[in-house]
């Protein structure tokens, strides 16, 4: 499997509790320490975006009081991780879960339920989270929310069988969060007769911020079972996220694949956790992945084009990102 070697998943990062106490002062100086040993970007970071982590450390150290409550303790840790800018960067308590959504909130959103119940429909079939149907210009259309659920081969199978007489396919994947990475592979093995270099994964090695292991191949394998042949347009926005974010980039490199939308959101470290003395959990990103070119993908994928929702479209009923497609897939 493509990802077989990211275990990471279960991994957790340890501390040593007597260096670090469960104080305010101890809490902030051992998740300091755990994303300076452990995170995946910071050389990355400081590079792309001038972060200077030590520099974190200073300014946040002088915000943390021995007599703040747990609340205002969480609020400090919390905006001291949003400087990582981040999404797989949280913490966890039992009163809330600190997140950084900058990636996909300070830009506009490019999909409308509204408008995807149009093109859908009432009478589209549904199969483990895959929604799809014929569109009136014989254009297969998939709208695919999240990538949550484990897909089976079965329900591929079935889903492309249907859509088979289709000259081409549309796979919506706007605003779609991630999830299991499995299912972002098995559904790109779908669009390529051979194996592909896809790209690259690295895993951390050390205490240093450069610390890794040299880069190991990623390579797509073609599914055996049901195939598409045609052309594919996939819908991207900045929702698109994790393990939808490395599907998109599966899939640009899959033949007669065509991406269009709006850059995603990215999320390209493999994350895993670790624990604070005050026992709040924290995930954050420590195995970083590359596109083929051995680009990070942590900022996002630029689409092949790149198409927003207009108001105008939005008032007549129109998706103008779905209409480009499906012009696209009409030539």
């Amino acid at each position: 499997m493509l990802l077989a070697a990211c275990c990471t998943w279960c991994l957790t990062a340890c501390i040593d509790e007597e260096q670090f106490p469960d104080s305010p002062q101890g809490n902030l100086e051992a998740l300091w320490r755990i994303i300076d040993e452990h995170y995946c970007f910071l050389d990355y970071k400081k590079e792309a975006i001038g972060l200077d982590w030590d520099e974190v450390h200073t300014r946040y150290a002088s915000r943390v009081d021995e007599g703040m409550s747990r609340t205002q303790l969480f609020e400090v840790l919390c905006a001291m991780l949003s400087e990582l800018r981040d999404g797989h960067v949280n913490i966890y308590t039992s009163f809330d879960t600190g997140r950084e959504w900058s990636w996909s909130e300070d830009y506009p959103s490019n999909v409308s339920d509204t408008l995807l119940r149009k093109y859908l429909g009432t009478d589209y079939k549904m199969s483990n989270g895959l929604n799809y149907r014929v569109l009136d210009d014989n254009i297969g259309y998939v709208r695919y929310p999240s990538f949550a659920n484990e897909l089976g081969s079965g329900n591929l199978d079935d889903m492309l069988t249907f859509l088979a007489p289709c000259r081409g396919l549309i796979i919506d994947i706007r605003s779609n969060g991630g999830g299991m990475l499995t299912s972002a592979e098995t559904f790109a093995a779908r669009f390529t007769n051979e194996e592909l270099l896809v790209g690259y994964i690295q895993h951390k090695t050390g205490k240093g911020h450069s610390d890794f292991s040299p880069m190991e191949k990623q390579i797509l394998k073609p599914a055996k079972a049901v195939r598409w042949q045609k052309p594919v347009v996939v819908l991207t926005n900045r929702g698109v996220f994790s393990a939808a974010n490395e599907f998109v980039k599966y899939m640009k490199c899959c033949p007669k694949v065509t991406i269009v939308g709006d850059r995603t959101g990215g999320g390209a470290g493999m994350p895993f956790s670790s624990q604070l003395p005050c026992g709040w959990s924290i995930r954050f990103s420590a195995c970083p992945i590359y596109d083929r070119d051995k680009n990070s993908t942590e900022f996002g994928i630029e689409p092949d084009h790149h198409v927003g929702l207009t108001d105008a479209d939005f008032h007549r009923g129109r998706d103008t990102i779905i209409e480009h497609a499906r012009q696209l897939l009409g030539k």
